[in-house]
């Protein structure tokens, strides 16, 4: 089986040939227009893959260039919540574990398969991690430190105090956003918790004061 290595360098040179095969949805905001994007870009990346270690499988499951634009449409609309950079780990998954071209399922798998390689958890699980973790947060034994760092982001009130509907979107940008970061080889860490601050001392009575002060004196000859 071919190197997956060697696969990826060849699909960044034709890569941009087929960036067009999937067009982008007009009207989005800039910022949702270059997710869209990304996103087809990793799709087309992914079935050049495809395309270059099963050849004789992929020409047979693909035979119909109108037929495989809706089948890319269908992976774009699955693997659309997921970020670019697990999309394309799970395709070295695939690819590296199975000498048969995947299905969606399939890639969905191995999609997740890609992130326990890293000791993350999926999305929704990290989620749930995070809204059940008590305080002092900093200081719980974490999956991963993702999970930490998206809850911190994402602000442990407003998770405490918002339904799953709309507290998990702001979970889930957040923790793509990380998951992105440790599939580019960063390392995360958990801050150290902080030191609980000192609580200042009761004064003294006069009493107690003019007792402290004899005994120094005692002590020091004066």
């Amino acid at each position: 089986m071919a190197d997956s290595r060697e696969l990826i360098q060849q699909v960044a040179r034709e890569i941009e040939a087929s960036k067009t095969t999937s067009p982008t949805p007009a009207g989005r905001a800039d910022a949702k227009r270059a997710t869209d994007e990304g996103h087809v870009e990793a799709i087309n990346q992914v079935f050049a893959l495809f395309r270059l270690n099963y050849h004789n499988q992929y020409y047979s499951a693909y035979p119909d260039q109108t037929q495989l634009k809706q089948i890319k449409k269908l992976w774009l609309d699955a693997l659309a919540e997921l970020p670019v950079e697990q999309i394309l780990k799970g395709a070295r998954h695939a690819i590296e574990h199975s000498e048969y071209l995947p299905t969606l399922n399939r890639m969905l798998e191995c999609c997740q398969a890609g992130l326990v390689e890293f000791g993350l958890p999926s999305a929704h699980d990290a989620y749930v991690e995070a809204c059940q973790a008590a305080s002092p947060k900093s200081a719980q034994a974490w999956s991963h430190p993702a999970v930490y760092l998206a809850g911190r982001d994402s602000d442990w009130f407003f998770l405490a105090n918002n339904e799953e509907r709309r507290a998990w979107p702001v979970y889930r940008e957040h923790y793509q956003r990380y998951v992105s970061a440790v599939l580019r080889g960063d390392q995360l860490e958990v801050p150290a918790p902080q030191a609980l601050e000192k609580q200042p001392a009761e004064p003294l009575s006069r009493e107690e004061q003019i007792a402290h002060l004899k005994k120094l004196r005692a002590e020091s000859g004066l």
